[in-house]
C-alpha cells in the first residue's frame, strides 16, 4: 500500500474542497512539496490567487511549502509586495498610479527593507484563517493556531497562537525535537511512510528511529530545522 499519489487533484474521495496543491501551482516563484494539501469549501484550487496576497514576480521573493503540510481554510500568505516605504513621512504609494509620481519614487525606500522568501518546512498545519506575514520560516512540525497571524519565524515544533503570533509551547521536549529532526520521515520515499505510520503517528521516538534504521536510512546526518 503506498496511498494516493502526489499527483491526485482531489485526494479525499475525489471531493473538490481539499486538493493536493501542488497540482494547482503555475507560477514559478511558488513551490510547494508532494501531499500538501488545501481545504476550502470555496474555491480550494484557486489558492495561489486567493490566497498568496501581493505575490509580483519583479519583488523576486518565493513562497515555499514543504512536503506533508495542512492548510485550513484561509490561510493566507502576505508576501513582500504588500510593503509600504517607510522610511520618510508618508507611506501612501503615489508610484504606483502615476508615471510622473514614479518618476520621483526611490525604491530603495521599500526594496532595502524586503524580508526575503516565506518558508514553511514540512509537516507544519496552519489552522483556519491563519495568516503568514513576509519573509517568515516556519520550522517543521509545526502547528500555527486558527487566525494566528505569523509575524516572526517559529522554530520546529512550536505551537503558535495569537495576533501577534507568539509561542506558546514546544510540543516535544528539546532532545526528541532534535531527533525527530534527524528521522525526518517526510524525506523517506512514499512506500517506507506508508509501513511505518503507526510509528509515525505515534509518540516513541525509539520505535520512529527504529523504522528510520530500515533500508540504511542514516540517523547521524545534521539535523534539518525546516
Amino acid at each position: 500500500m503506498h496511498g494516493p499519489s502526489p499527483s491526485t487533484p482531489h485526494p479525499f474521495h475525489g471531493e473538490p474542497h481539499t486538493v493536493f496543491l501542488k497540482n494547482f501551482i503555475t507560477r514559478p516563484n511558488i513551490e510547494v512539496g508532494d501531499y500538501t494539501y488545501y481545504h476550502d469549501f470555496e474555491n480550494a484550487p484557486d489558492f495561489e490567487n486567493r490566497n498568496v496576497r501581493y505575490h509580483f514576480e519583479a519583488i523576486g521573493d518565493r513562497l515555499k511549502i514543504g512536503r506533508y503540510c495542512a492548510l485550513a481554510h484561509g490561510t493566507t500568505f502576505i508576501m513582500n509586495g504588500a510593503n509600504h516605504a517607510m522610511t520618510g513621512f508618508s507611506t501612501y504609494p503615489f508610484h504606483i498610479f502615476d508615471p510622473a509620481w514614479q518618476e520621483q519614487f526611490e525604491p530603495s525606500s521599500i526594496f532595502d527593507h524586503l524580508r526575503g522568501d516565506t518558508v514553511v518546512g514540512h509537516d507544519v498545519w496552519c489552522g483556519t484563517n491563519s495568516t503568514i506575514m513576509p519573509g517568515v520560516t516556519i520550522c517543521s512540525g509545526a502547528i500555527i493556531g486558527a487566525h494566528t497571524v505569523v509575524a516572526s519565524d517559529v522554530p520546529p515544533y512550536a505551537v503558535v497562537v495569537g495576533n501577534p503570533g507568539r509561542v506558546v509551547r514546544l510540543r516535544f521536549d528539546e532532545a526528541t525535537i532534535e531527533r525527530l529532526l534527524q528521522v525526518a520521515w517526510w524525506d523517506w520515499p512514499i512506500d517506507k511512510i506508508s509501513r511505518h505510520l503507526r510509528a509515525i503517528w505515534g509518540a516513541d521516538i525509539d520505535a520512529l528511529e527504529r523504522a528510520a534504521v530500515e533500508n540504511d536510512v542514516p540517523l547521524d546526518a545534521p539535523a534539518k530545522a525546516s
